[in-house]
């Protein structure tokens, strides 16, 4: 069975995990509760403590003396989580997806234990180190999951769920973060996070190894997928993964120390990169083939512009305009109510037959925020521009990134769940380290790393640098509308 065929011919005539269920039936009924409600938990964990560590981050690096390893504490996250995501795609398609999350979470909450009590930087980047490779183990048994358990009609619900677990984590999480980190130390911020994972695991595993454990069956032979034919990891996709771990360093690498010698890494990482993307992603996945091939390379393109576009937010409203940090997060608060927004429209049973021009649409709402945010660089324009055009975009976010989720596994074999998710999970993952990485490399380029507050506030607009935030997010603007065009694609090829 093909990975590329449509719907109707893959998972769509998958029986129902529950014979009893019927069309009343929601996430919430009484036979999906407790598997909902737990794998939504865990995902709530993963967004608080995204959301928190950034804060505590800066206090940790300073108290550990490490100002100078900063960013590696975030590129050994990414990383490793990239290797975990193909390993966790291998284990599922072949075991299932119970043993890939259970030594995700227990991998992530060893590593902020690790972090949380180091007592030097290079012990702190090895914890984020362990706790990205659980991550990605985590990310990807967690799509394979919902692909078993649930109902295709239903699956859109708990994707939409699980947007709506980042809503208070964005909201709450840097507040709660600073809050502790002032009062009790930043160590607690990692440390406290491991002992809440106890209730999801309670809640979820024991409805995961019902409903999802074990290999699926292989088509046509009546046999698991963990046989003599499957029982064995791919060796070639783990040397692949670790090329592409390695290649995703040595390029971060590169884009932080802009000296020639740099293009040596940075060199060696492309070299490593394009073989391993080539070997991991469908195939087509770069001529935006139709049908899979599409949707994993518009999840790239859409993660990818507007998480780089949206880091260098904060930092132009501080440098630019003058805000405080606390109030240029502020502009981004809505984004996660927004965000969940979105996700919920396209979760309805009626805009399903509308799904490729709700994508369309979002991220045309995409391309337009990024495109409008530098306009606050015109000290004419109020800046609560921002906080309304970025809520626009977060909406559109919210119609794509579901939506691809969604589409994902209507198109992918059962048996192929895993290796697909991982996929969409790397594209994600890839194209904010790449173009994280060059638009950093710009904003450097043209003397952004330079900027400050105190500077801006003390010399005026010499101190000032627009023209390398424009290089940010005009580019990253004119991705994303690539990803309007991309969305066109998503749909496969009837035979």
């Amino acid at each position: 069975m093909s990975a590329l065929e449509p719907c109707d011919s893959t998972v769509a005539d998958a029986p129902d995990p529950d014979p009893a269920a019927g069309p009343a039936e929601t996430v919430l009924s009484r036979s999906y509760r407790a598997l909902s409600i737990g794998i939504v938990s865990v995902v709530l964990l993963i967004a608080f403590e995204a959301t928190a560590v950034g804060t505590a981050m800066p206090v940790a690096a300073r108290e550990l003396d490490g100002v100078s390893l900063y960013a590696f504490a975030f590129s050994g996250y990414f990383t490793t989580s990239l290797f975990g995501m193909v390993l966790s795609g291998q284990w599922s398609d072949r075991r299932g997806p119970l043993g890939p999350l259970t030594a995700g979470i227990g991998a992530f909450a060893a590593g902020l234990l690790l972090s949380g009590t180091a007592t030097a930087m290079w012990l702190f980047i090895l914890g984020r180190a362990v706790q990205g490779l659980g991550g990605g183990l985590v990310i990807v048994a967690l799509y394979v999951v919902v692909g078993r358990a649930y109902p295709e009609r239903l699956r859109p619900a708990i994707m939409a769920a699980f947007a709506a677990g980042w809503i208070v984590p964005s909201i709450v999480g840097p507040l709660a973060s600073g809050a502790v980190t002032e009062h009790l130390g930043w160590r607690w911020v990692f440390v406290g996070i491991p002992v809440l994972v106890v209730f999801p695991l309670a809640l979820a595993l024991p409805q995961i190894r019902r409903r999802a454990a074990g290999p699926v069956e292989e088509p046509g032979t009546g046999r698991g997928g963990g046989g003599a034919g499957r029982a064995s990891v791919d060796r070639r996709r783990i040397r692949l993964a670790l090329g592409i771990s390695l290649g995703a360093g040595l390029l971060q690498y590169a884009a932080q120390d802009l000296r020639w010698l740099s293009l040596l890494p940075g060199a060696a990482g492309a070299a490593l990169l394009v073989p391993a993307v080539s070997g991991l992603l469908p195939r087509g996945t770069y001529r935006a083939a139709r049908g899979l091939p599409s949707v994993v390379l518009l999840r790239g393109v859409a993660a990818g512009s507007f998480i780089a576009a949206e880091s260098f937010v904060p930092l132009m409203l501080v440098t630019q305009r003058g805000l405080s940090p606390t109030l240029a997060g502020f502009s981004l608060a809505a984004g996660g109510a927004a965000w969940a927004l979105g996700s919920w429209v396209q979760s309805r049973p009626r805009v399903e037959p509308h799904r490729e021009r709700l994508m369309t649409l979002g991220m045309l709402l995409v391309a337009a925020a990024i495109a409008a945010v530098p306009s606050v660089l015109i000290a004419a324009v109020p800046v609560w521009t921002v906080a309304v055009a970025w809520a626009f975009g977060c909406f559109g976010m919210g119609l794509v990134i579901s939506s691809t989720s969604v589409l994902l596994l209507r198109l992918s074999a059962p048996e192929e769940a895993g290796t697909n998710s991982a996929a969409l999970q790397i594209s994600d993952a890839l194209s904010n380290i790449v173009l994280l990485a060059m638009g950093g490399a710009a904003f450097a380029a043209l003397g952004g790393g330079t900027v400050s507050h105190a500077t801006t506030a003390a010399t005026g607009a010499g101190a000032s640098h627009p023209a390398a935030f424009a290089a940010v997010f005009l580019p990253m603007a004119a991705v994303a509308s690539v990803g309007a065009w991309v969305t066109v694609r998503v749909r496969a090829e009837a035979r």
